[in-house]
């Protein structure tokens, strides 16, 4: 089922050799612009117009009623809120650990700088709903915005067409959370809602009822589609965002030690999100790659989404690559910086410490990654398509910004002034020094 790439022996870059699902994200977003930009000009209109066009659902108001909030949170199964309840304590708890705290540094008697830390004002959380609804998304995005202490929340999420609101369980967890600004809004025209709010360019003073007037946020976070990566692409500048996402990902590096049932049920956990999903094997284990296919042929056919997951493993952005050995699959897997890397190996600790590039990193038999999708307390927005080289996933940082505050005495700045004068006229900006020793003309201070 999965395609081989075999690298034994060959000593060469791997990541121009490795699967990857084709997405084009620039034609998507020459195909969304009129989208976002009719949603800058004529606001809820819009908005509506592409919901009904694209999701088929006509919204007589955009903000989800606190009384469907309410109705969603008691209608709960109660497997279902005991797991959300403890997906949120445990998240809450990691969580807590990464706030920065604010710091003073004396860089010379008289002269300080503090770096303060500060939450976002307000952020936009996107929540998908198409092929499957993620209550466990709306923790993974709130659980780090309240702990960084961001004031003002939005939750957007798609509606669905039997009831023209976001799925249930989403509303749910919602509550569970105190969030009540929320909005039935999903795909491109939900970014651009967030990025320009509802009362568009063309009248932006203009009354809207408040069911239908949604503010504009500073920074929109959360995975999505192809559609909502474009659209986060385009609006990018006018906002922040955490990340372009992509499909999903899992790669497992994985020797002779490996339980082939369990590699073959992590790739297939992994490739039942999209027929885009990508699942990745890295052994240097011939006889585990056969197991794992045969493990594969049997649960495939019988797994729930069987169709989706068939798809996805038979994708070129899935394969099995064999290596000669760990160290040449370690650095594998760090050229492939996949979202999630499972270990299965012989001392799999030391090899997952080793690692230098992955969105998370699932250490052993007993961590797959649908532990760290729900209750390992870790965040499972993280970046994808390779972005773990340079990217990390969603945490308390992503809604902080940091900000410098100096303050230096007239002593500190005369002690320094002639550097910055020199500096000034090397750079041929003498005003900048001349700000400077303005404040020493005529024997001041």
């Amino acid at each position: 089922m999965l395609t081989r790439i075999d690298l034994r022996g060959r000593d060469i870059d791997p990541r121009n050799l490795l699967p990857r699902a084709r997405i084009d994200v620039s034609q998507a977003v020459e195909q969304i612009r009129p989208l976002v930009d009719g949603v800058r000009e004529h606001g809820v209109e819009a908005v509506k117009e592409a919901t009904h066009r694209l999701d088929g659902v006509d919204l007589a108001a955009l903000r989800v009623p606190a009384e469907a909030i309410k109705e969603a949170e008691q209608a709960l199964e109660p497997e279902v809120r005991a797991a959300l309840l403890e997906v949120i304590a445990r998240t809450r708890k990691v969580h807590a650990d990464q706030r920065r705290s604010d710091h003073t540094t004396q860089v010379v008697p008289g002269g300080t700088v503090t770096e303060r830390w500060l939450p976002v004002s307000r952020v936009g959380l996107y929540v998908p709903g198409g092929l499957a609804v993620y209550p466990s998304t709306v923790v993974m995005n709130v659980v780090p915005a309240q702990a960084a202490g961001v004031p003002s929340l939005v939750i957007v999420s798609p509606p669905q067409k039997a009831t023209g609101l976001p799925d249930a369980r989403v509303l749910a967890a919602c509550a569970l959370l105190g969030v009540d600004e929320v909005y039935a809004v999903g795909g491109a025209q939900a970014v651009a809602m967030l990025a320009y709010g509802t009362r568009g360019t063309a009248d932006p003073e203009r009354e809207l009822p408040a069911h239908d007037d949604c503010a504009p946020v500073d920074l929109i976070t959360g995975p999505g589609n192809l559609w909502v990566t474009a659209a986060k692409r385009l609006v990018r500048g006018v906002v922040g965002i955490d990340a372009e996402a992509g499909p999903t990902e899992i790669a497992i590096l994985a020797d002779d030690t490996a339980d082939p049932a369990h590699v073959a049920a992590d790739l297939i956990s992994q490739a039942e999100h999209d027929p885009m999903a990508a699942s990745v094997l890295v052994t240097d284990s011939p006889a585990l790659a056969d197991a794992v296919d045969a493990e594969l042929a049997v649960r495939v056919a019988r797994t729930k989404h069987s169709e989706r997951v068939a798809t996805a493993l038979g994708g070129p952005q899935s394969a099995t690559v064999l290596v000669g050995d760990l160290a040449q699959g370690l650095r594998v897997v760090d050229a492939y910086a996949a979202e999630h890397l499972e270990i299965q190996t012989r001392d799999a600790r030391e090899w997952a410490m080793r690692v230098r590039n992955a969105g998370a990193v699932f250490v052993g038999a007993y961590a797959p990654v649908s532990l760290g999708d729900y209750c390992a307390g870790s965040n499972h927005v993280l970046p994808t398509a390779g972005c773990a080289r340079h990217s990390s996933g969603l945490s308390v940082q992503s809604f902080l910004r940091g900000i410098h505050v100096v303050e230096y005495t007239a002593d500190a700045l005369r002690d320094v002034a002639h550097h910055v004068v020199a500096l000034a006229n090397a750079e041929d900006l003498p005003a900048h020094g001349e700000a400077v020793t303005a404040r020493f003309e005529g024997g001041a201070a």
